[in-house]
């Protein structure tokens, strides 16, 4: 991440979210009242798959959106590589971790006519260890990915060196410990680039009944003069 202001100013905030499923659309539409971005990082052979999850002894939809609602469903956020299948990366060999990765990217850049530069490994692995740095020296040398988002927080706004291994501040379902972020970020003065990074799944929102609770945190998170709202790309890259 650049060590620079972006249009004057130190405070980012960025979302990311994964799986392209269809409760993206009621996360879109929340972002985009208050003026927020996100990135939606997408399993591109996964599209208009029908299908559904059980936590905590329910049900809960996970369907995926439509190969051709992609590019309207993001409109003015960012779209990128979750893998093709969302498979434990560290357990394929090198020539299946480039594919996977690659033309994940390519799908979707033919999908939303735009470069796509980032993306989130894809976790769900029974040792918790969703990539290596095996992983990365093949994402670093053989695809055009710049960043890459890891799923273990930092609950911290420090800027980090390596992109292709980039915590995130918070895990949106460590709510109570995301508002107390929040409420930190907002007093915050700084003279140094700041990063607030919340990531998660838009079907947990149907889990855990918390739509509400969540955009009531974006109402306070947004409108402030010192804080640039972006996507991924936005505020890694610059």
């Amino acid at each position: 991440m650049a060590q620079k202001q972006i249009q004057g100013k130190y405070k980012f905030l960025t979302f990311s979210y994964d799986d392209g499923v269809t409760q993206d659309k009621r996360l879109v539409k929340i972002f985009s009242r208050y003026g927020l971005k996100a990135t939606f990082n997408i399993n591109s052979e996964l599209l208009g798959t029908p299908g559904s999850l059980r936590r905590e002894n329910m049900w809960i939809g996970h369907n995926k959106i439509e190969p051709c609602e992609v590019s309207s469903v993001y409109q003015g956020h960012e779209v990128a590589a979750h893998t093709l299948t969302h498979p434990h990366l560290v357990e394929l060999d090198d020539e299946e971790v480039v594919r996977q990765v690659g033309e994940d990217q390519k799908n979707l850049e033919r999908l939303v006519q735009r470069s796509v530069v980032g993306m989130a490994y894809p976790g769900g692995a029974k040792n918790g260890i969703h990539f290596d740095s095996r992983v990365i020296r093949l994402i670093r040398s053989h695809t055009s990915i710049q960043y890459a988002r890891t799923t273990k927080s930092t609950y911290s706004f420090d800027l980090q060196e390596d992109l292709l291994q980039f915590n995130p501040t918070v895990y949106h379902l460590e709510f109570d410990r995301m508002m107390e972020l929040g409420e930190e970020f907002l007093k915050l003065k700084p003279d140094r680039p700041q990063l607030f990074y919340i990531w998660g799944h838009s079907y947990e929102f149907d889990y855990y009944d918390t739509w509400d609770k969540f955009e009531s945190f974006c109402r306070m998170m947004s409108g402030r003069d010192d804080i640039f709202y972006g996507t991924n790309r936005e505020v890694l890259l610059g």
